[in-house]
């Protein structure tokens, strides 16, 4: 495929408390991973983000979390499935409203932090994620780790998964991500990160952090907007990409 989607999280400051420059990645990236009041945001900030992201042609994308503004998400959570089904689907709809407003919707969903790497392999969570999906709107695509858990539940529900990799985040050779907690799990050199984009894209592999090569069959390639230097990095991705071949579009877009 000539076509490629270059994604970032946004919208993931609270109140007075903000994080990363969402405006400046809004005019890099096609689609946005948007923070619906769980993990981060609130609804002033989800409100501008889709008022800016439709004003762009960005793609929306609602990116749910565990109910852990503390711990930014990335804290694993023994949920109760439903309640965890009833938290996605809120936090979905809360978006829904915000797009609706700006004369946009809710293009696809995205798990965040915790909750993304542990419905990558636990089948209960990854269950209720997609049976909130499904309950909202089946024709919502799902993006996801490629290979996952969640792809394969969501496909076999009915449901789109799409895949997704990151240029700023470690691999282990299984294709899961390197934990935060681990030396590795964050790339910031930007040639580094460049590379890895673009070999994402065109050959559909990622070396993981032992230096092994696994496939990585995605769609779009997200860089973190809390990623020090996000904004120059997104820059730099998006220039590469373009360089190696790819046209830059929103996944939702493809015809």
């Amino acid at each position: 495929m000539s076509s490629i989607d270059l994604n970032a999280d946004l919208g993931e400051g609270f109140g007075r408390w903000t994080l990363g420059d969402d405006e400046a990645l809004l005019d890099i990236v096609t689609s946005a991973n948007v923070a619906c009041g769980f993990h981060a945001g609130d609804p002033s900030t989800m409100h501008r983000i889709c008022d800016a992201a439709v004003e762009r042609g960005v793609a929306i994308g609602a990116q749910v979390g565990y109910r852990d503004l503390a711990g930014f998400g990335r804290r694993r959570i023994d949920y109760d499935l439903t309640e965890l089904h009833d938290d996605v689907l809120y936090q979905i709809g809360a978006l829904e409203a915000f797009c609706r407003a700006a004369g946009g919707q809710v293009d696809y969903v995205k798990p965040h932090g915790a909750l993304y790497n542990t419905a990558a392999v636990d089948e209960g969570q990854a269950s209720a994620v997609v049976a909130a999906v499904r309950a909202y709107d089946p024709g919502v695509p799902v993006l996801c780790q490629p290979g996952s858990v969640l792809a394969r539940l969501a496909v076999a529900a009915g449901l789109t998964a799409v895949g997704e990799g990151f240029a700023d985040r470690g691999y282990r050779p299984g294709g899961t991500l390197v934990p935060r907690t681990v030396a590795g799990a964050i790339v910031t050199d930007p040639d580094l990160v460049v590379a890895r984009a673009v070999r994402m894209a065109t050959a559909r592999q990622v070396e993981t952090a032992d230096g092994e090569i696994v496939p990585c069959d995605v769609a779009s390639i997200c860089v973190h907007g809390d990623t020090p230097g996000a904004v120059e990095l997104a820059g730099q991705v998006r220039a590469g990409l373009v360089k190696a071949g790819r046209t830059l579009a929103p996944f939702v877009a493809w015809s």
